[in-house]
């Protein structure tokens, strides 16, 4: 242990165990109470984002950050001197290490990095954050895996998320080339060095108008990644560095099992909710569609990005009414179709289901994955506590079956639109009767 670990043994509720190395602020490993490892990074007051409130305020978003590839924020304090964020701790090495120690990436290797950073950015995007700072130096390779560290701390946030996008494709080319470039540069590099098929991809994120870090993680998980081979062996780097191999296979094992638990309990949670919401939707059709269609919103809405985030979550919103119009027009007009077989739905039922469809189209049709996977990010800080995640699994699992039965059981009703329920049901009748 370092001198000055020596002579500062906690900080909060944390015991200290090493110093480490890191780009912004001193970095320690620590022991939270329960003897679980962690890494404490203290924020110079040039590094904390003024005013302090923000930190603060950031902090539950770097929570919400739910991604194998973006280290889990743990904890923070924003009015201790110095300010400091507490994460797990991540048994790897510094992309920059790793590729001055083995030399460029290519093939597979250089994909699975491309990829895991482009999806850690868009997990931080979608918490209303931006890296700022984004770089080899943030990024640590643990069994040939990126996971992208220092999120939301920088002084400045760049070019915001489109700075970060840019910033991805230069991490890119130094991987591909061990060369550090700023974007001229980069683009350069990229052109004689990146190989197809990735090229494209990182010579549109280095341009004037990038893509966002979503679009871009989808356009590097449609490419052919290459021949694979085996990660370089890493050894374990002292304890001076910033991280440490040698910590115990059960702690190096703990983080993987942890994250796959919360993330199931995340998703059955957001499950419940889209039963929930085409529940609502079969037991009332216009109501239910309404409130669908205002969650949906709500949840891609960013407050930190004002007036222009309320206009861009509305505007996705709107554009994604005609695609869930298809899915309930197809259900409608199958239910339809059975006249055909000598099957007549009640009219009132084809209405209702083909609203459920529509919502759940709203909520999670294919290429939808914005609301779901905001939903899933919200629930994924609840499952981090046992008690919150036991009562919010027994309230969802409540409603989720009384929506379910009032589904199946439940005559549907358009109210308060009486006059075009009963319309509705004279048309589809009569379209039965032609069919029949």
């Amino acid at each position: 242990m370092s001198g000055e670990t020596r002579q500062r043994q906690q900080i909060g509720p944390y015991r200290l165990l090493a110093r480490l190395g890191g780009p912004t602020g001193t970095v320690y490993r620590a022991a939270d109470a329960g003897g679980r490892d962690v890494a404490i990074r203290l924020l110079p007051d040039a590094a904390v984002p003024a005013p302090r409130e923000r930190l603060g305020r950031d902090l539950e978003r770097m929570r919400e950050v739910l991604s194998p590839y973006a280290v889990d924020v743990l904890d923070g304090d924003a009015s201790a001197d110095p300010p400091y964020v507490v994460s797990r701790f991540v048994p790897g090495r510094p992309l920059a290490d790793v590729v001055a120690d083995h030399g460029p990436m290519q093939g597979a290797a250089l994909h699975r990095l491309a990829l895991g950073m482009a999806k850690a950015l868009a997990a931080v995007h979608d918490a209303g954050l931006s890296h700022g700072d984004f770089g080899p130096d943030s990024v640590l390779v643990v069994d040939g895996a990126p996971v992208v560290t220092d999120f939301g701390i920088a002084a400045h946030d760049g070019d915001g998320e489109a700075g970060d996008v840019r910033a991805w494709a230069r991490t890119v080319v130094f991987a591909a080339t061990a060369e550090l470039a700023d974007t001229d540069d980069a683009a350069a590099l990229a052109a004689g060095s990146v190989p197809e098929p990735l090229r494209p991809v990182v010579e549109s994120a280095l341009s004037a108008d990038p893509p966002s870090a979503a679009q871009l993680a989808e356009a590097v998980a449609q490419l052919d990644p290459g021949p694979d081979s085996p990660p370089p062996s890493i050894p374990a780097p002292a304890p001076e560095l910033r991280t440490a191999s040698s910590v115990p296979p059960a702690a190096a094992s703990g983080r993987p099992r942890q994250a796959a638990v919360v993330r199931g309990w995340a998703r059955l949670l957001s499950a419940m909710v889209v039963v929930l919401a085409v529940g609502l939707a079969i037991m009332l059709p216009l109501l239910g569609a309404l409130v669908s269609v205002a969650a949906v919103a709500a949840l891609r809405l960013r407050p930190a990005a004002g007036l222009r985030g309320l206009l861009s979550a509305l505007a996705r919103t709107a554009a994604t009414l005609p695609y869930a119009a298809v899915f309930a027009l197809a259900v409608g007009a199958g239910l339809i179709a059975l006249s055909l077989f000598g099957v007549e739905a009640d009219p009132l039922g084809v209405c209702a289901f083909a609203a459920g469809a529509g919502a759940g189209a709203l909520w999670a049709a294919p290429g939808v994955t914005g609301p779901y996977r905001r939903l899933e990010q919200w629930f994924a800080a609840v499952a981090r506590s046992p008690r919150r995640l036991a009562a919010a699994g027994a309230a969802l699992g409540v409603l989720a079956f009384l929506a379910v039965v009032g589904a199946i059981s439940l005559t549907p009703s358009l109210a308060p639109m009486y006059g075009l329920q009963t319309s509705t049901e004279s048309l589809i009748a009569r379209l039965q009767a032609a069919l029949h």
